[in-house]
């Protein structure tokens, strides 16, 4: 299996095949608009600006799952995105990450890279924890997604070679795009 094998909507509504990325560097992350982490959109598009010539691409797929922090339409996702972040990388149309109705890709991604704990050094990390052990102390279970800004890197091939969590911040992610770029 690989993401070649899964199928999105993007924003226009259009089911797009993932196997369009093929032979490309790929990076997979569940957003939201109104999260601790939203700032994180500034350095994706960063990244994808860097490396998109290098047959790089990001895709984000906004999610509702995590205290409603993606409440808006795909629309209004789009132009916020878009306004705020001048986010060009494509995005997709929100899904949800975990959980019994959780899109097959992200299934698929997390049972690939488990779970590996957060960045506790991560400025963020001490508020995140103290939500998710306050409020949702069931996402820490298994190898689902945890939060919003979840990140995979995939080869060329399809194939899943690294998760990041929300506590890892898109520019610590360099070195690694780096090292599958010129695999």
């Amino acid at each position: 299996m690989s993401i070649y094998d899964y199928s999105a909507k993007a924003m226009n509504g259009k089911e797009i095949s993932l196997e369009q990325y093929k032979g490309k560097t790929v990076l997979i992350v569940n957003t939201a608009s109104e999260c601790g982490f939203t700032f994180q959109y500034e350095d994706l598009q960063r990244l994808y600006d860097r490396y998109k010539e290098k047959d790089f691409v990001i895709l984000g797929f906004p999610s509702n799952q995590f205290a409603d922090q993606e409440p808006g339409t795909n629309d209004q996702i789009n132009t916020f995105c878009t306004l705020n972040y001048g986010v060009s990388f494509p995005m997709f149309q929100k899904v949800d990450v975990r959980g019994d109705n959780a899109h097959p890709l992200f299934n698929f991604l997390a049972s690939s890279k488990p779970f590996e704990g957060f960045n506790h050094s991560h400025p963020v990390a001490k508020i995140l924890m103290d939500v998710i052990n306050e409020k949702h102390p069931e996402y820490m279970s298994g190898d689902s997604i945890k939060w919003n800004f979840t990140k995979f890197l995939i080869n060329k091939e399809g194939e899943v070679v690294k998760r990041f969590e929300a506590t890892t911040d898109p520019l610590d992610m360099e070195q690694d795009i780096e090292s599958v770029l010129q695999a």
